[in-house]
């Protein structure tokens, strides 16, 4: 479990993907219910977005060339949307996922 851990977190970053596109299928292997692995893959997202964002800001800290309202390479409008996007949908998102078989 360690290894898929550390793997599912380095392809994400670089990908720049959530974790999630890998931890469900992985929990479904593992025979985890879909539903569930939804939910804790949802769980999971947060600390995974957390030290993506902080390995972001600290590599990129001081180096030149990077667009006004940058923290490190974070882009702080796009962070905004992203956010404000997450919570308007994240119930729509529940909601489906609740419904579906």
């Amino acid at each position: 479990m360690t290894a898929v851990s550390v793997a599912v977190g380095v392809v994400s970053s670089l990908v720049g993907v959530g974790g999630g596109v890998m931890t469900i299928p992985w929990m479904n292997f593992c025979n985890v219910p879909m539903r569930q692995a939804i939910g804790t893959s949802a769980a999971l997202g947060l600390p995974i977005a957390i030290a993506g964002t902080v390995g972001f800001i600290i590599t990129g800290l001081g180096k030149d060339h990077l667009p006004p309202l940058s923290l490190g390479y974070v882009y702080l409008p796009a962070l905004v949307g992203i956010v404000i996007g997450t919570f308007v949908t994240v119930p729509w998102g529940a909601k489906m996922a609740h419904s579906m078989p």
